[in-house]
């Protein structure tokens, strides 16, 4: 007789599940909602984050909704293998603020049984695929595109509008800095 699982969830394996979009889309509020299930179940989570995200926090990730979970402040993608021993699941947030590093290590840690499940922007402020996120999304079994609304239109908006006059390709902000636009209201940055 063969059992049912509900949305076809693996078992006795570990996954990757990505959640990406652009800024103001609900990566971190839906990686908390996944994580949060998680534990209400009794499994052992472990999450981080990177350190340069300490927008909200030091220690905790946390949502623009104000949604917040303790983590673990991390440098590098390897330092999480040695962090997560007897987690079951690993919750990661900010992907796209770690090195490429960052694919390898969920690759192993799923490849030993656990469920990985990684939120980040899937393109930077000049509308390109905003590394390891899109490396991610090649080798992960859930993939959720997050939609935020533009904020000139009003349509479903899927880029990250830089705001300032800042022309680094990492720089962390929030509102001020950044605003959720749709294709059609998004304006690329000139070269410099």
């Amino acid at each position: 007789m063969e059992v049912v699982t509900p949305h076809n969830m693996p078992q006795n394996t570990g996954w990757i599940e990505v959640i990406s979009g652009c800024m103001f889309s609900g990566k971190t509020e839906e990686l908390i909602r996944r994580l949060r299930r998680a534990q209400i179940a009794k499994q052992k989570v472990t999450i981080f984050k990177p350190r340069v995200d300490d927008r909200y926090s030091v220690n905790q990730i946390v949502s623009h909704s104000e949604q917040a979970l303790s983590s673990i402040v991390v440098d590098k993608p390897q330092e999480i293998l040695q962090l997560t021993n007897d987690a079951q699941v690993i919750g990661i947030d900010e992907g796209q603020f770690f090195s490429s590093d960052l694919v390898e290590v969920c690759e192993r840690l799923a490849n030993t049984g656990k469920r990985v499940i990684v939120a980040g922007l899937d393109q930077d402020y000049r509308g390109k695929p905003f590394d390891p996120i899109p490396q991610l999304l090649a080798v992960a079994e859930y993939i959720t595109k997050t939609l935020a609304i533009c904020m000139v239109c009003g349509n479903p908006a899927d880029r990250t509008q830089r705001i300032t006059q800042q022309h680094e390709r990492v720089v962390v902000g929030a509102r001020g800095v950044y605003e959720a636009r749709c294709r059609q209201c998004f304006v690329p940055p000139r070269d410099q």
